[in-house]
């Protein structure tokens, strides 16, 4: 049944006006425009042109990666069913052989009961069996595979390193010896595991490789907010190497992106499709992994701040965000936050008080006699006393800067004023 995609009420009162850096607003949570949530996978193409969905390929990779995993453990519950009832059958016969010899209904009674009692075990053990392959199978996606061998490495080393340790041991009596080289090889084959993974990359290093993380460490995981997708420096920052690993897109995020691709607004709507042109792009990059993560029942009603934050709790991941009340939420929860906009925000130069700058005046200020002009990286500068001055570039003597929530400002007076 099709349903409204909600938002958070902080997101909602977010607007797309100029901020006090001069540049756009934070993106932050896209409206809805009326869009529901449609059925997997979506039947409708995503423009009106008949081009191709650029959903369509990652949906076909999520649906790729789910439909295998449930028939494959349909046909292990089923073998491991076929060979307890098989067992069973033949346990049934050999009681019913010991207990009423030559007696062929006793017989057949004896195996159908066995078999009926393998058929249930059989089923029950083999749904425990296929659900804990399945936390395996989901606990190894989250480990690359350098670091699988390399701990497969460490393990060998330590298994040769147990047996050579164990040659002496066997001198001692067998009720000694035996329990201690035990211990000795789980001891050692541990100890090489661990000791191979953590030092994967240092032993990788040693043959001149370099493994690309795949999200395991606090970092590498990344869960992308809508906000920084619909930004689009994300893929800027992934080239220029401040953003690697893993990068976790929610379904209801794409729900988003699509709400927003959906719009009316011309300019929301290029921005939307831009968003989802750079997902795929993400998609095919292979200096990054892109994961489609897909909500349980129990978690479709739940906001899409909440199952950010808690997809990053749970991933031990970084929440990518420049949704500032998203960011402020995850902060509170002790969940890793980056923003876009902050880092733009660190690397811009640093202004002194003194320092002389040409700004180009566009606008006037809110009081009476101030002018307004921006910085080439979009920093607003408030000008004294230059109202009359609008459209010219003028030299700027800095007298104060301040930081806000939103960017810097800086504020200054005439360089002609300033040196009377």
């Amino acid at each position: 049944m099709e349903h409204e995609i909600t938002r958070s009420s902080a997101a909602a009162n977010r607007s797309d006006g100029p901020t006090l850096t001069g540049q756009p607003a934070s993106p932050g949570r896209p409206g809805p425009e009326g869009a529901t949530e449609r059925e997997w996978p979506r039947p409708e193409p995503l423009t009106e042109t008949g081009r191709e969905d650029p959903l369509a390929h990652l949906e076909q990779a999520a649906v790729a990666s789910v439909r295998p995993v449930n028939r494959s453990g349909g046909v292990l519950v089923e073998g491991v069913r076929l060979v307890l009832m098989l067992m069973f059958a033949a346990a049934g016969w050999q009681v019913a052989t010991s207990l009423f010899p030559g007696r062929s209904s006793k017989l057949v009674l004896g195996t159908l009961l066995g078999s009926g009692v393998g058929f249930v075990l059989g089923g029950v053990f083999g749904r425990r069996t296929a659900s804990a392959l399945s936390d395996v199978e989901r606990a190894f996606r989250k480990i690359p595979a350098a670091t699988i061998l390399a701990g497969g490495i460490g393990l060998g080393l330590g298994l040769v390193l147990a047996t050579l340790v164990s040659l002496p041991l066997f001198h001692l009596p067998d009720v000694a010896a035996y329990p201690t080289v035990a211990l000795v090889y789980v001891v050692l084959g541990y100890l090489g595991n661990r000791v191979g993974r953590v030092k994967s990359e240092e032993l990788f290093g040693l043959f001149g490789v370099k493994p690309v993380a795949a999200g395991t460490s606090p970092g590498e995981v990344t869960v992308l907010d809508s906000s920084a997708i619909l930004d689009g420096r994300v893929g800027k920052m992934i080239r220029l190497g401040f953003l690697g690993g893993t990068l976790l897109v929610t379904r209801s995020v794409l729900q988003e992106l699509q709400a927003v691709a959906d719009s009316s607004d011309f300019s929301r709507r290029s921005r939307g499709r831009k968003a989802l042109d750079l997902l795929v792009a993400l998609k095919r990059d292979p200096s990054v992994d892109v994961q489609l993560v897909e909500e349980r029942a129990d978690d479709v009603l739940e906001e899409v701040d909440a199952q950010l934050v808690r997809l990053a709790r749970k991933r031990g991941g970084v929440l990518l965000t420049n949704d500032s009340a998203l960011a402020r939420v995850a902060a509170a929860l002790d969940v890793p936050v980056r923003s876009i906009d902050g880092l733009a925000d660190a690397l811009r130069p640093v202004v002194l008080a003194g320092e002389h700058l040409d700004v180009r005046l566009t606008r006037s200020g809110r009081a009476s006699g101030q002018a307004v002009g921006y910085l080439d990286d979009g920093t607003m500068v408030v000008v004294e006393n230059a109202g009359h001055l609008l459209g010219d570039s003028v030299a700027v003597s800095v007298t104060n800067t301040l930081q806000t929530a939103t960017g810097r400002m800086v504020f200054g007076r005439l360089v002609a004023d300033a040196e009377v």
